[in-house]
């Protein structure tokens, strides 16, 4: 790959995003992440990175916040900027004008979640599958439909297909949640599974909601495809933001996209709905999107070193752990099963290691020997983390 992240620094180039050291992050930071768990604990659990800011993000709100400038959101901007961006990353050509903003990615999800479905409805999606939705699906008074991945990690399209038959041979209107890329196992879907995927909810009026939050975080050796962009797809929309590429959870706002077919729909959404998004979360990710490119593909380049480092560490201090290589995110998806921790493998590691993971039930049932963990951070502490977990099993 080139010169390793610590050659460029040594050679005067720009420091690693990943970068920022244990005691800085402990010191400084105070999100959930750091605050949650005793100052013991490495915490490598919440999506959210231990990264560097992006400069022009950092310079666009501490202007906004200089001048004043802390009313409410003007979302064309931003989604502008979001539609520049993707058509020059995937060729993806959005009609600003159709899109909306929402508050942030779950949001606009159960939006598009109670205008599709029915109270008591359901909503299916693949398992294991990001954990807040199961808690969205629930909030919005729908009920959740699982459909495993295969072994490989893969849509299931033949039990899907059978699903989606048996729910709306019922009546009851159905929609499919896809999480694209797929979190907690960075699985990458093809414009293949995709367009098959249209294929099964066009025949059955399943109306998909992909929520693509991670679609700037695929490794070089995969190519992301947003559903949109897959033939069949018209009746679909997609729900997505910056918050994750870029670390910007806090600075919340997203932008709902439909297909060709679903833009009536989407004006459906009560007008207020809209205006949810926080106008400094606006000024944050229309700076990213617009000025924040070259940056988060450097945070790629760091985090493909990161998944290959993860998948060393493990192959030499925990022998018969499976780890699944992350295509995409900054997520790892292990089986745990190999090391006899009990039913609760996260929450023994915690007890023992003092690392905090995922634990593999918030993901779905039939996954107790499983965890999630969050390589978004320094080489130096993905390599403490997995040593201390070692050294607990010793």
């Amino acid at each position: 790959m080139g010169e390793t992240r610590d050659e460029v620094q040594q050679a005067g180039g720009e420091a690693p995003i990943l970068s920022v050291p244990l005691a800085q992050l402990r010191r400084e930071r105070s999100s959930v992440k750091w605050g949650r768990y005793d100052d013991d604990v490495i915490p490598m659990w919440i999506a959210e990175m231990d990264c560097t800011p992006c400069p022009p993000v950092v310079e666009a709100v501490r202007v906004a916040v200089g001048r004043g400038d802390t009313g409410y959101a003007m979302n064309q901007g931003y989604i502008e900027a979001f539609a520049s961006f993707v058509a020059a990353e995937w060729g993806w050509h959005v009609d600003a004008r159709s899109a909306v903003g929402v508050a942030d990615v779950l949001s606009g999800v159960a939006h598009l979640l109670r205008l599709f479905t029915d109270p008591g409805g359901p909503v299916v999606t693949s398992v294991p599958a990001y954990n807040a939705f199961f808690e969205v699906i629930e909030a919005c008074g729908r009920r959740v439909v699982e459909v495993p991945l295969t072994p490989g990690h893969r849509l299931d399209l033949d039990r899907l297909a059978t699903v989606f038959g048996e729910l709306t041979a019922t009546g009851e209107p159905t929609a499919y949640l896809l999480s694209n890329p797929h979190n907690p196992t960075g699985t990458v879907h093809t414009a293949e599974e995709l367009a098959a995927l249209a294929g099964l909810a066009d025949a059955h009026g399943v109306r998909v909601v992909s929520d693509e939050v991670h679609g700037p975080l695929v490794m070089p050796t995969s190519t992301f495809v947003p559903y949109l962009m897959v033939a069949g797809t018209e009746r679909g929309l997609a729900v997505t933001s910056a918050s994750k590429s870029w670390n910007l959870a806090g600075l919340k706002a997203a932008v709902v996209v439909p297909g060709a077919e679903a833009v009536g729909d989407l004006r459906r959404l009560h007008p207020f709905l809209t205006y949810g998004a926080s106008h400094l979360g606006v000024v944050a990710q229309t700076a990213a999107y617009r000025d924040g490119r070259e940056w988060v593909h450097r945070l790629v380049g760091e985090l493909d070193d990161n998944r290959h480092l993860l998948a060393a560490l493990v192959a030499e201090h925990l022998p018969g752990v499976r780890l699944v290589l992350p295509e995409a995110t900054f997520l790892a998806w292990l089986d745990l099963d190999a090391l006899g921790l009990g039913p609760d493998p996260a929450l023994e590691l915690l007890r023992r290691s003092r690392v905090a993971l995922s634990p593999g039930p918030i993901f779905g049932p039939g996954n107790s020997t499983c965890a999630r963990l969050n390589y978004g951070t320094s080489p130096d502490i993905l390599r403490e983390a997995i040593q201390r977990i070692a050294n607990s099993l010793a």
